[in-house]
């Protein structure tokens, strides 16, 4: 993965963004030389994000199939959320 420094950033702009992503796809940015940052082309944060939606989807299936879960009314709901 490529590391760009938030002074080249600041120097340089995008185009040192689009150069990285060119060559592996995502960048870190560091800052003080410290990982802050990942930026990934548009079309591989959906992907990421699909991926990320498809367990959540998953996690909740087995949830219900496993009964973790409960059935209450909103009053009942909030009552114990809210505590």
């Amino acid at each position: 993965m490529t590391s760009i420094t938030a002074n080249d950033l600041k120097t340089k702009g995008v185009s040192v963004v689009e150069s990285a992503l060119k060559q592996d796809g995502e960048a870190v940015i560091t800052v003080r030389g410290e990982r802050k940052y990942v930026v990934l082309d548009f079309s591989t944060y959906n992907k990421l994000r699909e991926y990320e939606l498809d367990i959540a989807l998953q996690e909740a299936r087995s949830d219900i199939a496993n009964g973790n879960y409960n059935t209450e009314s909103v009053d009942e709901h909030v009552k114990r959320v809210l505590g």
